[in-house]
């Protein structure tokens, strides 16, 4: 395993975090627990400190910030006029560092300066390194009320109200709240973007950008070429999809990663250890076929940066290696992450240097390489995995396609979404005709924002009166790729903290929150909820 030392301000928060806690009755219950890894976190947290709640937020990694300050440096916002409250904020805390307004590209450091100098400013207390005790007795519960959790280092802390802000949702589960891991079927929902989706027989309306996802050539799955028997490639199975089918695989998780071609401050892209080239052989075959796409989305970044995301038939997804790892154990999911940056680092290592990439694609790859000045302990490599989906609670309404596209509206939204419906390739499979292509892959783009149901926040009420999940919230797979946007979910957790307010000092359940005071709080923190039609 990788150590990942604490950056400066990390180790200043967790330091401060421990002297208050410590002052604290082990015994007193806290208004509000904020559990995750995620910029959703920091805004749930925030807010709440914001209302004079007496809240902690149990951070279960060495940085604040999750993916905003781990390489997601391209912020995936279509409508800026859609986002507001503590994510405006923030973005607007990066873009005073670059004498402006508002950026949301960005340089990593430059978000990580701006989470931990708001976090700083409000307050907040915070534990950093902490995880959930996943064990029995991890959590307590009397009734349908969680009334504890306990920490691995021992630590309980005890709430009045409970927000897993968390990418996989642990606590979620650990308190028996029902959830979902993969695909629904399109029959469960009446939707048409679930389930399977094979690359060969795509319906092209519901694409907006041709064929990014898929492969454009033949390439043979065979470790030998045309030889069915001598097995298939890694990474590539057997099964024929059906199309709308449901399953429990999820999309293709990465690392996003800051990258420059600026040769002061490029580290080249070196062979792993443990490098196989077998584990490629499909990238190499892709380009053997004809297929001259550098396969990269490449967003530029301020200061000569760039934020390097996978794209086409064969990127820096690690297609497949990651079904297991919404449920699995901590070693378990260490084992996967470190899958997953071998991987990535043998990926970027091929496409820079191997002499089966055309000359011109090699080039261009090489002219690229990890940023010394962005996470300098782990070599300019991003720290957290991007975990696109996990666990999706099923709560007390389920957020579907026909909300993201406009056929229905909420009656209680508390924030607005706008991207994309956005999967990423799920499996590589082998054709009738005995080629690879890509089962999984979605994109199709909302006719305007829609809103985001409170009802898709909270548990099923029988499951739990006094937990809030804005990140793996109760929404379809399909749904959740449009919703999954770093900026809506912060939206979608200040809205969270708002409403625990409520419920903590009114002792209220959080299904029976008022939703017209929530909204009131919404408006005055200029949070939009209603589309009101303008443009970027």
């Amino acid at each position: 395993m990788i150590e990942r030392p604490l950056r400066p301000a990390a180790l200043f928060l967790a330091l401060s975090a421990a002297l208050i806690a410590a002052d604290a009755p082990p015994s007193a219950p806290h208004d509000v627990v904020v559990y995750g890894d995620s910029s959703a976190a920091v805004a749930a947290a925030v807010q709440a400190k914001r209302q004079g709640l007496d809240v902690v937020l149990v951070n279960t990694t060495d940085f604040l910030g999750g993916m905003t300050c781990s390489g997601l440096s391209a912020s995936d916002i279509f409508h800026r006029d859609a986002v507001g409250g503590v994510a405006r904020e923030i973005y607007g805390r990066i873009g005073a560092h670059y004498g402006s307004r508002y950026v949301d590209y960005f340089e990593p450091h430059v978000a990580q300066a701006a989470v931990d100098g708001l976090v700083k400013d409000v307050g907040v207390t915070v534990l950093m390194n902490e995880r959930l005790d996943r064990s029995a007795g991890g959590v307590t519960k009397e009734g349908a009320r969680l009334t504890a959790v306990r920490l691995e280092s021992g630590k309980v802390l005890r709430a009045r109200v409970f927000i897993d802000a968390s990418y996989v949702g642990d606590l979620m589960a650990a308190a028996g709240v029902r959830y979902v891991v993969g695909r629904e079927a399109n029959s469960e929902f009446g939707e048409r973007l679930n389930g399977a989706q094979r690359g060969d027989v795509r319906p092209r309306r519901h694409y907006t950008q041709g064929d990014k996802d898929h492969f454009i050539k033949d390439v043979d799955p065979y470790v030998k070429p045309g030889d069915p028997s001598s097995g298939l490639l890694p990474f590539v199975f057997a099964e024929d999809p059906v199309v709308g089918e449901g399953d429990r695989r999820i999309q293709a998780f990465n690392y996003r990663l800051c990258v420059t071609t600026d040769p002061a401050n490029r580290i080249p892209f070196v062979k792993p250890e443990g490098y196989r080239e077998i584990d490629h052989e499909m990238l190499l075959r892709n380009f053997e076929a004809g297929d001259l796409r550098l396969p990269a989305l490449i967003h530029r970044l301020p200061k000569g940066k760039s934020d390097w995301n996978s794209m086409h038939a064969v990127g820096t997804d690690h297609v497949g290696a990651n079904w297991d790892y919404p449920e699995a154990d901590y070693a378990t999911r260490v084992r996967i992450e470190r899958a997953h940056e071998l991987y990535i680092r043998g990926h970027l290592w091929t496409l820079a240097n191997h002499p089966r990439v055309p000359a011109p694609v090699r080039d261009k790859a090489a002219s690229y390489g990890l940023c010394k000045d962005e996470f300098p302990s782990r070599g300019g490599f991003s720290p957290m995995i991007y975990i696109r989906e996990a666990r999706r609670m099923r709560g007390a309404h389920v957020m579907t396609e026909h909300e993201c596209l406009g056929k229905r509206d909420v009656e209680d939204p508390v924030a607005l979404a706008s991207f994309g419906l956005d999967s990423h390739a799920v499996r590589y499979f082998v054709t009738a005709r005995g080629k690879v292509e890509r089962d999984g892959v979605i994109w199709n783009v909302p006719p305007r924002p829609y809103g985001v149901s409170y009802r898709s926040l909270t548990p099923q009420r029988e499951e739990c009166v006094n937990l809030l999940v804005p990140v793996c919230l109760s929404a379809t797979h399909a749904a959740h790729g449009s919703i999954r946007m770093e900026p809506v979910f912060m939206q979608l957790a200040q809205a969270c903290a708002m409403a625990a307010g409520i419920a903590a000092r009114e002792n209220l359940d959080v299904q029976q929150v008022p939703y017209p005071r929530v909204r009131e709080m919404l408006e005055a923190a200029n949070l939009p909820v209603v589309w009101k039609g303008k443009g970027r």
